[in-house]
Formats: structure tokens, sequence, C-alpha cells
């Protein structure tokens, strides 16, 4: 399947990038590296119209916006440090793009939901950017849309000279704005998840972390209290279903997608956590016994690639419902179903803006930490001393994220192939 994906997106890049230089003049597409980028002056209206809404409520918003900010810098900054150690055994961080499974990658997103998240996280950083510029009364030059070598988003072109002229604080409020438009997003994310789950699906975790990401086998224990049954229940859970075969894994072959668990070594495992749990537990070169709904299978657990001292099936999964009979009966099968596409679609639109947005806090330019960082010394420092800290740092961590990310997808290929 990650394979499959692959070919779509090299398709899909010689496809757009062929068209795109070849009417370039006549699209009025402008090409800067790997970005395409389409200008406008259209939507300028709409930013004035929403900046002019409240501009003391933006403002109100962005000064308790910029201690959050400055926290997830420091958040973001320790994890980076506390990863050192593990950089080559079991690198922190890597390159997600939707659909695409490289073995050892800590997610995947599936490649619907994805997209549509990465419009999102996009759309809502760059208009944040925009929205609090005006209200700061920095002109905006254009609005576009652009292209990341296939991956589709917006930007916001604000006016440098009119930002130069701004006070400090109304830089650090600009340069805040799009990270904190995200988060504002995920926790709106979070709060429809809550409702949808308390009301209808359940299985919803109240706290930070608590929750489960649907096809995948990660978890993280709750915080605060679960609620582990919906008020108006609509589904009942009937098996775990396979998603995804990772290539070249011990699955690879003898599952398939679609497959519906019911048991793993005469263990019950209907529910997603029993599931999990009883993966969790297994140990490499023993012999696990699947039984399903098209009969059973036998995988010997290998070592993962991400610990390799952890054991590893190279499958993905989520689970496996059914919509109860009264509701049925009720509303038919098609609301519910659309109801939980709803919730998967809130989850990874939540989980997109909160790791981008936060990532994006990163103290290192040309990143928005960076800008702020370097705002926030300016306070008290020369220019010359400002560079001599943000500079080195900059560049400490572009190597240690760089390092990452080529050492796990280099290794992910080799598994691959």
């Amino acid at each position: 399947m990650a394979v499959n994906v692959l070919w779509y997106y090299a398709i899909g890049f010689i496809i757009i990038w062929t068209l795109a230089i070849l009417f370039k003049d006549r699209l009025k597409i402008d090409i800067e590296g790997p970005l395409l980028m389409r200008r406008t002056q259209r939507l300028r209206d709409s930013i004035d119209y929403i900046a002019n809404l409240s501009p003391k409520c933006w403002i109100w918003i962005m000064n308790l916006g910029l201690p959050v900010a400055f926290f997830f810098m420091a958040v973001m900054l320790i994890l980076i440090i506390n990863s050192l150690p593990t950089t080559f055994s079991n690198p922190s961080m890597a390159l997600v793009l939707p659909g695409i499974d490289i073995p050892g990658s800590p997610i995947v997103i599936p490649l619907g939901y994805g997209i549509i998240a990465l419009m999102t996280v996009m759309i809502v950083h760059e208009f944040g950017h925009g929205i609090i510029a005006r209200v700061e009364g920095v002109k905006i030059k254009s609005i576009g849309v652009l292209l990341l070598a296939v991956l589709p988003g917006a930007f916001v072109e604000p006016d440098e000279e009119d930002i130069k002229k701004s006070p400090p604080i109304s830089k650090l409020r600009i340069y805040a704005a799009g990270s904190i438009f995200n988060l504002i997003l995920a926790l709106k994310s979070y709060i429809i998840l809550v409702f949808i789950g308390v009301l209808i699906i359940g299985s919803v975790f109240i706290g930070i972390p608590g929750l489960n990401i649907p096809g995948t086998t990660i978890t993280t224990q709750p915080i605060g209290f679960a609620v582990n049954g919906p008020v108006f229940p609509t589904f009942h859970e009937e098996g775990v279903e396979i998603t995804r075969i990772t290539p070249k894994s011990p699955a690879d072959g003898i599952l398939t997608p679609g497959t519906v668990v019911q048991s793993i070594n005469g263990v019950n495992v209907t529910s997603f956590t029993g599931f999990t749990t009883v993966l969790n537990h297994t140990h490499i070169g023993e012999n696990v016994t699947f039984q399903t709904t098209q009969g059973n299978y036998s995988i010997i657990v290998g070592p993962s690639p991400k610990n390799s001292s952890r054991g590893y099936i190279g499958i993905e999964y989520h689970q496996h419902l059914a919509v109860n009979s009264d509701v049925k009966k009720a509303v038919g099968e098609e609301l519910p179903w659309f109801i939980y596409s709803l919730q998967n679609l809130f989850f990874w639109i939540l989980l997109l803006n909160l790791a981008i947005g936060t990532f994006n806090l990163l103290p290192m330019k040309p990143l928005d930490g960076g800008l702020l960082l370097e705002e926030l010394l300016s306070y008290k420092l020369s220019k010359d001393k400002v560079k001599k800290i943000i500079n080195p740092l900059s560049y400490a961590l572009i190597l240690i994220i760089g390092t990452m990310i080529i050492y796990s997808i280099g290794r992910g290929i080799s598994l691959l192939f």
C-alpha cells in the first residue's frame, strides 16, 4: 500500500509540475524552489472583515496566547534535547505524509483525512498571521494558494516594511498568531470529539493525553477520568479490523486488510484496548495465532524497525463496530457511519494542528518560534548578541531534526525494498 501511494504522489507531482511549468504565465503561477504559488488580492477584504469584527478581542486572545506560545517553545525544545540519546536507535521524528506507511514511522495518517487536516493546518495558520497583522495595522500584500511538491496549502503575505515599523509587542503577536490559531482549532476539535464520543460513540478519554489514535497502535494513558460508554449508544464492538499491512513486515502475505480479528492465542480481543494490550505483550520470535472471521493465521513476531528490542507484527487496525439494531431501525446505517467518519476527521484535525502548530514554535529560524525568540531577546540585547544566540541554536536544531528525519526515512525505505 505504501509503495502504491508513493507512486500516486510521484505521478501527481509530474503531472502538476509539468502543467505548471508549461502554463506558468497564463495561470500566473510563481515557482519558488519546491513551491508552486498563485497570488491574488481577492481575499484581503475577508481578512479585513474578520480582523475588524472585534480588534480588542483578537488582541486579548493573542495576549493570552503569547505565554502559551513560549510555553510550548520550551516544551518542544526540551523534547528535542531529551531525544538526543536515542537519535539513531529510536528517532522521535519522521517525515509523515498522508497515506504513506514507512516502517518505523511513529504514525500513519490516512490519505483522505490527512490531506483535509493538513489543509486546515496551513489555511488556519496563515490566516491567523493575516488577521492579527491587520489588527496591528500591517498591510497584506497578497493572499494565495500553494503546492509544496504535491501537498496543498495557503499563504498570507504581509508587508515586511510595515512589520519592521511595528512595536515589539505587535511583532510578537503577529509571529505567534499562526501557531496559536492552530492550537485554538485543535482545542475546538477536541471539544467536538468529546461531544461526539460521550453522546454517540463512547470510549473517549477526558484529559490530555488520553487518546487512542484511530488506525494505529498508539495509545496514551488518560488524565482525569474515562467515559467508556456513550450516553446514546450507537455501535457495539465486534472485534478489531486490520486496516493496513506494512510491506516486508512479519504480517505481510499472511493477514490482509479488511480481516476482522476476534481473538489472539485464544484471548478474546473484541475491543481495541484489549487487542493493543495483547500485542504489546508479545515477544520477538513468538508464534502468535490470530483467530479471524476468515480463519486462523500464525505469525512469527519480528523486531520493531523503530525499537529493535520490541516485538513487531506490522499491522494497523481500528475497532470493528456494528450499528446497534434499534439505531438501525430508527435512522438506518448511513447516518451513524457518517458521524463516525466525522469523529475520525476531527481527530486528525486535532492531532495535526497540535503537532505542527507546536513544532512551528521551535526556537529556530525560519520557523515562527525563531522569530519570536529573536524579537523577545531584542528587548534587552543588541542585534549582534541576538544573532550569536539565534543562529547557532537554529543551525543545531536544523541539524538534529534533519538527521532524525533522514535516518528514519533511510531505515524505512531499506526495510520496504
